[in-house]
């Protein structure tokens, strides 16, 4: 009570100050007054009573809304001074603020009002006052009321909330308690907030938090402001990122703010992924991961309004923490990274193992849980020094452990996998030993892991690692690395239970050359051997005692990464198989492939220790191969590497016996595992080691593995078995066992089948190997004649009498075995065989095409002295051999060249390389001396023979002469006659002759010495130029290498690959690299083949390395030759791309020299004479300009597009798809460099290239497929240039866009629109389907950026283009009532969007114009729908401005919603619902609608007078059962001149409404107006349209129940009574067709009976009549029913005599009436006519037993009448059967038994 007197005195200091504001006269002391009370009264804003407050706020309330919002400025002006001041003081203030925008209306935003606001409230001068208010007003959006026990909410710290409060005062936002309401207030800050009195930078964050609030009204308008306010971001203010952050956060303290909502948080943490700066908040960013991925509170203050981890936000949250950690992990510099990383790291391994115990299934857990692990991945990547290239790999094990054990999903392993993806950018530098050592044994532990087996950790592994081991290993390890390759061996061990990507991956880890690839490796291999000897020399002694790793090559890490490192010889062979001891276990599929890796690896070694290694590239493996079996000089030096190491006793020595021990041993294991490669490696070495290798071994190859049902595993340890076994380390008794076990088996050769065939096969190759190799060392032992006499016998017998192919074969190898090592002197065979039996034999199999009798043939020429009789040996053999020529197959045809290259030079042949495969030197033989010259000669005449066999056979056959024996002084002096053969050859048109030719002219320039080079030249030039000088033989420029038809150009024409070496040597200026180039132009798969690749070298000419000293001299074959590597054929493409390969090492820097003349060479070609050279051109041009600077080639910018564009045109259609690829590749880098480029460089691309496209060459072309691509580039230009250096070419590129729109159009439209009537659609439907092409039309969209790009400036420019466009271009006409619907609705809508911008006054006059000049007072009905088209416009595209002038729009569209045209009304119903809601909306413009209808309903034109009919009407009926005195005044007179008139079709609308309008109103209790009513209604159902009249009859039913104080009987009976009469005199007639719409004549005649009939009952009305009169209208009715009944009456009819029969009885229950005899008589009638619901449907019975319910209470008041009823009721009940009907009858029953029987008075 004590402060009751302080309250009562505040409100009287409040009532004096409005007292005195009230009693001021003028303005002026108004304005005074109010600057000097104004403000202590805002004041009291903070008084703590309750009424003080609500007197200021009612006071301030009661001021007129102009006088509250004028003072606005005064309020917010200094508002933020105040605040510092006094922030109670500021905080009434801005309560005021915010009750006054309840009352503020805004102006449409971007209007003129709008962009003046902020000038109008003062805040373009106080800038500060604005930031003030939107901050607040920020804050308000984050506000909620706290709870009881909460002082702060989300986002707000306690003095903020108590500011919005009021300090604390809660009631403010209570609206019973006289406050704001919150929701609605949050809603106008927000309108506000986005109004033209803020800039984008004030707003930002308000609009942040209202896009975050849940409540829809707010997001939008957020969402809204947000999009246009985006460019004003200050992303990189760290100001601003750390306000986000503690916005995320929250501030710490018992005052200071709670986290943000979760909503929110979501939002904030999409900006700081889009901030450099926010990374620098490391302390921060990790406390947001840390509580983000917590799941409980993200603060201690249970309830007080901190989000909570949980649920669908939650899991967006998450998502968004997890983006953040990767734009920390992409954007933190890795120093950042170092001091925060592992922390991270930590976290996210702790959230993802806690997550995967709390919620395992759970899908969003699930998606966490992945995105975790991808995190950790990228951290990692992004510093790997500290998070993964740590000592014990703890996070790469994790990872791994991860992957093998983590079974929640294959889409988490994905993720995981993922992870291990990026952890692998981690090993890009060079590791230490011990690292790499870590890393290998890591890897080899999961390589073993297989699905099931239980980890240390107690995790059991569900998913095999094998695959993320290999990648490590052959990506992180160092090809050097001696486990990374034993890895990548066992994965190629797992065979068809592997994965095949695992099999793969391990074949990849094994090729050195893809290592160079991946690795980018650069210079050549290094030879590790030499590495380590050198490494050696330079280490001390302590060094040299450190122990490495025994996975890690010595010295591997020392190598510079941009060297390949291989591994060493004696280090893989040390990790494979061990140093000593017992064999480690391997895998039987491993077998083979480690030990060709480790002979690859040696061979390597060996060929790269006296010359340079072979190249590492995609052959690298058989290259080595190839050169070991058939390059002698790679064959010494092999061999002098082996021997060394063997004699030096090194470590190579020792690790060599250990791998052939090795190779040797897996031939004595069981037979299963033989492995015939392994065999094979042991034999390559074998063949080229020294005797003493293996000298500790005394072991043979037993007799299983010769004895194997393998035929190629048989034939190499038969070779080896000959090889060890001839050893003087290997006693003979040794072999003695084993020889004479092989000896008997294969004597028994006639007897065996089967597999015992396959095992003769193998014991005759093995003896036969052994005998021939003990021949050859000259080692005496005991019997062994004896052997060689069986052998021989043996083989001579199956080789005269065996049919088996595969003995056979045995027998014709050891022949020519034995005999090539002279074991065998076939002039003095054992009896009864002979040398010509053995020839004849062997010439049997050879013209059966047997390569292996061939070479036999061969060997036994090679044998025979040089005697040519006629019948000698050797001239047996050779004229076997030239007979052999019929055989037509090329493969064999090289076998008898190299057979007649043995018979001519024996083991000096080069063919025989490789076939002496023991140590020693060649064999002897006879000597020769002219039968290589005879050969020659011999060949050289056949070549020039006719016939095709013996062509074939002699062109091969010469390429073998010089082949193998081209260092003989017989080939060198016969060079030119060679030349002249091939040459000729090359027009051969068998392709083969033509390859061989080429071949062997190659062979030629090679052999030969400078004088026979430059001859060789000289003819060549001779050639083409046709001075055929000195050598004969003719090549011109149509010679094919092909034949015809083989490469076709698609114009019935072939071209050649020599055409194409011979154009490119006469380019160039110098035809001899004709002969540099023609083995490369070979493409038959011949010499493809592993063979021929190691007998002819193709690789030869490319290692040449005097061709670069020679292109040094001339560069101008550059621009040719980079040219033809574009050919459009295949096989010349491919042909001139191994020629480039093989000429330019670097391909890079030689085309960075030579650029320009490349450029300027391609240009001028690009529209050269033949087709070829055009598109090659054009393709090479594409391959030049890609991925180079625009500056390089800028020059030539504008003649690129010009030539482009012209060959786009070109006759040929290849040419045609080359010059559009090349425009699309030109378009492609025109995008890119906009995206990308500075302004400079965009600008100068657009300058050259935007004139271009618009001109003739371009979009003007006469070319349709120019024309389509220069529209295309230039829509790719829009979309992505730049929009500062696209804005000032808008304009022109608008105009052309505008006028393209037509000009493009489909030729197909204009064709339908000339025969719509053929087609079946109409001129409309086309033009609709012209307009919805314009609308997604690429050209669209491209005008709809240009125009986003636009400023001030260019915009008025862009007017007048746009107008003259209109007015010029083709199929655009002007104006919005053109004759095309279409055209005329495209208008109508660009006048909506204009009304964006224009002012009130215009749209109004808009709208005018639309109302009066095309609604009202047209005749076309066209003018109509373009005025609905216009004001829908209006409505949807300028919806503000549209609102604003609802009232004067609004009247109109109402009434034009009930156009009888439907296209009409559906478009303004359309506009009317879009922007009025519910159908009391009519209220708010009743007297404008009403008035605007009633002035046309005197319109001549029917259909405005009936459209201003309905309008009324519906007005009438939506004013509902509230409306006023003063709605229904306006109403009824325009209702009664709306229902005035004749009758016309929907006029019975009206008089519904008409009876609705009497319903709802109280106009019935005025008597004027009910009489007025009532004579509408006689006079309407008089009406004489049968239609109408119905309708009329059916309202004037409802209208008499409206009149309960009159009877309206005799009137309507006077009405009734010619109608029924009429009716059924018509229900006679035959009733006729009427449409679908139409009632039926039948029931239109129903319809009139059943309402003529209810009528005349409802119209009874006991109160007003005296019982005679009652009496005398029941008789009256029920005569009329009773006629209409006995006509026939429908159930129609009856149910509403039904209906109106309940409303009798109830009227004569309420009243007092005697219940005279006569009464009782006529309802005894009525209730007769019960009887006939008997047989009438269900609902027509209920109807029934309604009536007799109704007539039941009359009936207990009279004896007859109750006993009949009951009578009636019972009957029927009996009959009845359906439920329902049963319940209503019985309840007619019980209320009769209540009453009794007797005369008495009706009650009430």
């Amino acid at each position: 009570m004590a402060q009751q007197p302080s309250e009562q005195r505040e409100l009287d200091l409040v009532s004096k100050v409005e007292l005195r504001i009230a009693l001021v006269e003028t303005q002026s002391k108004l304005e005074s007054t109010l600057q000097t009370y104004l403000p202590p009264l805002l004041l009291k804003l903070a008084s703590p009573y309750l009424t003080v407050r609500n007197k200021v706020i009612s006071g301030v309330s009661r001021l007129p809304i102009p006088d509250q919002l004028a003072l606005l400025p005064t309020l917010l002006v200094g508002l933020a001074s105040n605040y510092r001041d006094s922030p109670a003081h500021a905080a009434s203030l801005f309560y005021v603020l915010l009750k006054l925008l309840h009352s503020l209306t805004l102006p449409p935003r971007g209007s003129n009002d709008d962009v003046h606001l902020r000038t109008n409230f003062g805040f373009d001068e106080n800038s500060e006052d604005a930031a003030f208010v939107a901050l607040w007003l920020g804050k308000l959006l984050l506000f909620n009321v706290p709870r009881s026990t909460a002082t702060r909410c989300g986002g707000l710290t306690t003095g903020d909330c108590d500011f919005l409060l009021l300090d604390g005062k809660k009631d403010v936002w209570q609206q019973d308690a006289g406050g704001l309401n919150l929701t609605e207030t949050k809603v106008r800050a927000a309108k506000f907030l986005a109004s033209g009195a803020f800039v984008d930078e004030e707003r930002f964050l308000p609009a942040l938090f209202a896009s975050a609030d849940p409540n829809s009204r707010l997001s939008d308008i957020g969402d809204d402001i947000l999009k246009r306010a985006s460019s004003a971001v200050p992303l990189e203010d760290s100001r601003f990122i750390e306000k986000l952050f503690d916005l995320y956060l929250g501030t710490r303290g018992n005052e200071g703010s709670l986290p943000a909502p979760i909503s929110l948080q979501t939002k904030i943490l999409a900006l700081l992924c889009k901030s450099k700066t926010a990374v620098s908040f490391t302390a921060k960013s990790l406390q947001l991961i840390e509580e983000g991925l917590a799941s409980g509170p993200a603060n201690g203050e249970t309830g007080t309004g901190g989000p909570v981890k949980q649920g669908l936000e939650a899991g967006k949250l998450r998502d968004q923490i997890f983006a953040y950690v990767t734009w920390l992990a992409r954007i933190s510099p890795s120093a950042d990274i170092g001091a925060f990383g592992a922390a991270l790291v930590q976290q996210l391994q702790d959230y993802i193992e806690m997550q995967h115990l709390e919620s395992h299934g759970h899908a969003s857990a699930l998606s966490s849980r992945r995105y975790g692990y991808e995190s950790i991945g990228l951290l990692a990547a992004a510093c790997p020094s500290q998070l993964v290239l740590e000592p014990d790999l703890a996070l790469l094990r994790w990872v791994f452990n991860a992957l093998s054990s983590d079974s929640t999903g294959k889409e988490t392993s994905i993720s995981i996998e993922q992870a291990l993806s990026s952890i692998l950018g981690a090993f890009v530098t060079d590791l230490d030993a011990e690292l790499q050592a870590s890393i290998a044994d890591l890897l080899l532990y999961h390589m073993k892991l297989s699905v099931g087996d239980v980890q240390g950790s107690g995790h059991a592994v569900v998913r095999s690692t094998r695959y993320v081991a290999v990648r490590f290993a052959n990506r992180c390890l160092p090809f050097c690395n001696t486990t990374a390759r034993w890895i990548d061996i066992l994965a190629l061990a797992g065979g068809s239970r592997e994965l095949q990507e695992v099999v793969e991956e391990g074949s990849k880890g094994l090729d050195p050359h893809w290592h160079r690839i991946l690795h980018n490796y650069k210079g050549t291999p290094v030879d590790f051997e030499k590495r380590r000897q050198a490494s050696t020399k330079s280490r001390n002694a302590d060094e040299r005692k450190t122990e490495r790793p025994s996975s890690v090559s010595p010295g591997a890490h020392e190598a510079p990464q941009h060297e390949l490192v291989l591994p060493g010889f004696t280090d893989l062979v040390a990790r494979f198989y061990g140093s000593d001891g017992p064999i480690p276990e391997m895998p039987l599929k491993a077998r083979d492939t480690a030990a060709l890796f480790c002979r690859s690896i040696l061979m390597h070694q060996a060929l790269g220790s006296e010359h340079a290694p072979p190249t590492i590239d995609a052959d690298w493996d058989s290259k080595i191969t190839a050169l070991v079996a058939s390059d002698q000089i790679a064959r010494r030096s092999v061999r002098r590497y082996l021997k060394q190491a063997t004699v030096s006793s090194s470590t190579l020595n020792l690790s060599l016996e250990r791998f052939l021990h090795v190779l040797l041993v897996t031939l004595t294991e069981p037979v299963e595992t033989y492995s015939s490669r392994s065999a094979e490696c042991l034999l390559q070495i074998l063949s080229l080691a020294p005797e003493a290798t293996m000298s500790t071994s005394k072991a043979v190859i037993p007799l299983g593995a010769i004895l194997s049902t393998d035929k190629e595993l048989r034939i190499t340890v038969s070779n080896l078995f000959g090889i060890l076994g001839s050893r003087s380390q290997v006693a003979h008794s040794s072999v003695k066992d084993e020889l004479s076990i092989l000896v008997h088996k294969a004597a028994l050769w006639e007897q065996a089948v089967g597999s015992e065939i396959l095992q003769i096969h193998g014991a005759i190759l093995a003896t036969a190997s052994w005998v021939s190799r003990m021949s050859y060392r000259g080692r005496p032992i005991l019997d062994f004649d004896e052997y060689l006499r069986q052998l021989l016998q043996i083989i001579l017998d199956i080789l005269i009498r065996s049919h088996d192919s595969l003995l056979l074969e045995a027998a014709t190898l050891s022949h020519a075995e034995l005999t090539a090592f002279g074991v065998v002197d076939n002039e003095a065979l054992p009896p009864p065989f002979s040398v010509s039996t053995v020839l004849k034999k062997l010439k049997e199999r050879s013209q059966g095409g047997d390569e292996k009798a061939i070479s036999a043939l061969g060997y036994v020429g090679m044998r025979c002295t040089e005697m040519f009789s006629q019948d000698s040996t050797i001239t047996d053999v050779l004229e076997i051999l030239y007979s052999l020529y019929e055989v037509r197959q090329a493969e064999v045809q090289f076998a008898v060249g190299a057979a007649l290259s043995c018979v001519a030079a024996g083991w000096r042949s080069d063919y025989m390389t490789g076939k002496l495969d023991i140590e020693g030197p060649l064999p002897s033989m006879p000597d020769r001396k002219e039968t290589l010259q005879l050969i020659l000669d011999r060949i050289l005449t056949d070549a020039s023979t006719t016939k095709p066999a013996l062509r074939q056979a002699s062109v091969i056959w010469l390429l073998c002469m010089v082949q193998y024996c081209g260092e003989f002084q017989e080939i060198r002096s016969n060079l030119r006659k060679c030349h002249m053969v091939f040459k000729r050859y090359l027009s051969d048109n068998v392709p083969i002759n033509r390859e061989t030719a080429s071949r062997g002219l190659t062979l030629v320039y090679e052999k030969g010495d400078r004088n026979i080079k430059d001859d060789l030249v000289r003819d060549l030039v001779s050639s083409f130029t046709g001075n055929n000088t000195g050598l004969s033989g003719n090549v011109s420029d149509q010679t094919e290498l092909f034949e015809p038809g083989a490469l076709p150009t698609g114009d019935n024409q072939s071209i050649t690959t020599y055409k194409d070496i011979m154009s490119l040597a006469c380019e160039v200026g110098d035809p001899s690299l004709v002969y540099r180039f023609m083995s490369m132009a070979s493409d038959n798969a011949i010499w493809s083949s592993r063979a021929a690749f190691g007998h002819f070298g193709l690789s030869s000419i490319l290692s040449d390395s005097s061709v670069d000293g020679y292109l040094a001299q001339n560069p101008k074959i550059y621009p040719a030759l980079y040219r033809y590597r574009f050919d459009p054929n295949t096989r010349v493409r491919s042909a001139m791309n191994e020629i480039w390969k093989a000429l330019v090492k670097d391909p890079t820097a030689t085309v960075d020299k030579y650029f320009d003349k490349l450029i300027e060479d391609l240009l001028k070609n690009i529209v050269a004479r033949e087709w070829r050279v055009r598109q090659a051109s054009c393709a090479a041009i594409a391959d030049l300009v890609q991925g180079r600077p625009l500056e390089r080639y800028e020059p030539y910018l504008h003649e690129i597009w010009t030539l482009t564009y012209k060959v786009c045109d070109d006759i040929k259609g290849s040419v045609r798809e080359a010059a559009q690829s090349l425009a699309r590749v030109l378009a492609g880098i025109l995008t890119r460099n906009l995206e990308n480029s500075s302004m400079k460089n965009a600008e100068s691309m657009l300058k050259i290239v935007l004139p271009f496209l618009f001109s003739s060459s371009g979009l003007e072309s006469t070319s349709q497929e120019i024309q389509l691509f220069s529209l295309s580039t230039l829509l790719d230009i829009i979309k992505s240039g730049n929009s500062k250096a696209l804005r000032p070419h808008v304009p022109g590129i608008v105009g052309q866009l505008v006028a393209l729109l037509s000009s493009f159009e489909n030729e197909g439209i204009n064709y339908i629109h000339l025969n719509s009537e053929k087609y079946g659609v109409t001129t409309q439907q086309i033009d609709d389907a012209r307009l919805m092409g314009v609308k997604s039309s690429p050209i669209m969209e491209a005008i709809e950026r240009c125009l986003d790009s636009l400023d001030t400036d260019s915009m008025a420019e862009l007017q007048g283009t746009l107008e003259n466009a209109i007015k010029t271009a083709v199929g655009l006409p002007s104006k919005l009532l053109d004759r095309n619907d279409t055209v005329s609705f495209a208008y109508a809508t660009a006048c909506g969007y204009l009304s964006r911008l224009a002012s009130d006054a215009e749209i109004l006059r808009l709208v005018h114009y639309c109302q009066e000049k095309l609604y009202f007072n047209s005749d076309d009905e066209r003018h109509r729908v373009i005025s609905s088209a216009a004001i829908y416009a209006v409505s949807k595209h300028a919806t503000d401005r549209f609102n604003a002038l609802a009232g004067a729009i609004l009247p109109f569209v109402f009434v034009a919603k009930h156009d009888p045209s439907e296209r009409t009304k559906t478009t303004f119903k359309s506009s009317w619902d879009e922007n009025v809601g519910g159908s009391r909306g009519v209220l708010l413009y009743l007297v404008d609608i009403i008035d605007l209808s009633t002035q046309y309903l005197d319109s001549p034109r029917w259909s405005i007078k009936h459209t201003s009919a309905f309008a009324i009407a519906e007005a009438a009926e939506s004013v509902g059962s509230g409306s006023s005195e003063t709605d229904a005044s306006i109403l009824w007179p325009a209702l009664k001149k709306a229902i005035s008139g004749k009758t016309w079709e929907g006029k019975e609308k009206v008089l519904r409404a008409l009876i609705k309008f009497a319903k709802n109103s109280r106009m019935l209790t005025v008597d004027r107006m009910a009489d007025e009513m009532q004579e509408i209604m006689v006079r309407e159902s008089k009406r004489k349209n049968p239609q109408y009249r119905q309708e009329a009859l059916a309202s004037f039913s409802e209208f008499v129940e409206l009149r309960a104080t009159k009877d309206l009987f005799t009137p309507v009976l006077e009405i009734v009574k010619p109608a029924i009469k009429d009716a059924l005199d018509e229900s006679e007639e035959m009733d006729i067709d009427t449409s679908s719409r139409e009632l039926s004549s039948k029931s239109i005649t129903e319809l009139t009976l059943a309402h003529a009939l209810s009528a005349l009952l409802r119209s009874i009305n006991p109160k007003c009549r005296a019982t005679k009169d009652l009496i005398k209208a029941l008789e009256e009715s029920l005569v009329l029913i009773n006629r209409v009944i006995a006509d026939g009456g429908s159930r129609v009819v009856q149910d509403n005599i039904y209906d109106a029969e309940i409303s009798v009885f109830k009227k004569l229950e309420n009243v007092d009436v005697a219940m005279s005899e006569d009464l009782e008589s006529i309802l005894m009638q009525y209730c007769t006519n019960l009887l006939r619901s008997s047989s009438q449907v269900e609902q027509s019975r209920l109807k029934a037993a309604e009536v007799a319910v109704a007539l039941s209470p009359l009936a207990r008041k009279g004896s007859r009448l109750s006993g009949l009823l009951r009578e009636q009721v019972a009957g029927l009940l009996a009959q009845e059967r359906s439920v329902t009907v049963q319940r209503r009858l019985e309840q007619g029953m019980k209320s009769l038994e209540l009453g009794g029987g007797g005369t008495g008075q009706l009650r009430r």
